[in-house]
């Protein structure tokens, strides 16, 4: 049986496109991945959203996604479904004397290629290094409690304070009074309420009783 032949294409192109994903991991020019941070807002749909999500998150542990990059899970699908229909096309070869059409052959390596992907990304996940991000939007810090670290916060003079992320890394961004007449000293504990640009708006703690958000 030759891997080229019209019966085995599937097969072949699957392992052309598993090495070139290869070669571009090594490289480093191929990245799947991408983290998103989504604010869903409760309202009328929230539970249908919810839901929605709850199945997709299901169906993607049970493939495996997310356990190792989007690349690898790819690189190892293709890799199965290639070996797992040769073997498929070599057995039905010895056993009829002929191959499967080639549609067939795939589709049954696809049935078999996907569970077979998932066990095998498990063990994978544990040996490869993930990447985690706690990168973070400006806009993200609006709501969190800040403190003046130098300088007067006056209208049209912002002075720098420190504010902590949702993962407690600490940030230093440039912060003036919410309120015209307000002003902020060093020391001086505010809620950042919002922002403009790069410069952030707050009102301190000394003028209303306010509560951080968590």
């Amino acid at each position: 049986m030759s891997l080229f032949s019209d019966y085995n294409m599937p097969f072949a192109i699957a392992l052309g496109i598993m090495a070139l994903l290869g070669v571009l991991q090594v490289v480093g020019i191929g990245s799947f991945d991408a983290d998103v941070d989504l604010d869903l807002d409760a309202g009328p749909d929230a539970n249908a959203v919810s839901g929605s999500a709850g199945i997709g998150g299901a169906i993607t542990t049970l493939l495996g996604l997310g356990r190792v990059p989007l690349l690898v899970w790819l690189i190892v699908f293709l890799l199965l479904f290639a070996l797992i229909g040769l073997s498929i096309q070599a057995f039905a070869a010895d056993l009829t004397g002929s191959p499967l059409y080639s549609w067939l052959a795939a589709l049954f390596s696809f049935g078999a290629s996907v569970p077979a992907t998932s066990l095998i990304v498990r063990p994978l996940a544990r040996i490869i290094p993930q990447d985690e991000t706690t990168a973070v939007s400006l806009d993200s810090l609006v709501g969190r409690r800040a403190k003046i670290t130098n300088g007067r916060s006056a209208a049209g003079y912002p002075a720098r304070a420190s504010v902590r992320d949702r993962h407690g890394h600490v940030h230093y961004v440039m912060v003036e009074p919410h309120e015209g007449s307000s002003e902020m000293h060093e020391g001086d504990e505010l809620l950042i309420v919002r922002r403009d640009g790069q410069t952030f708006y707050g009102v301190a703690q000394a003028e209303r009783n306010l509560s951080p958000v968590t």
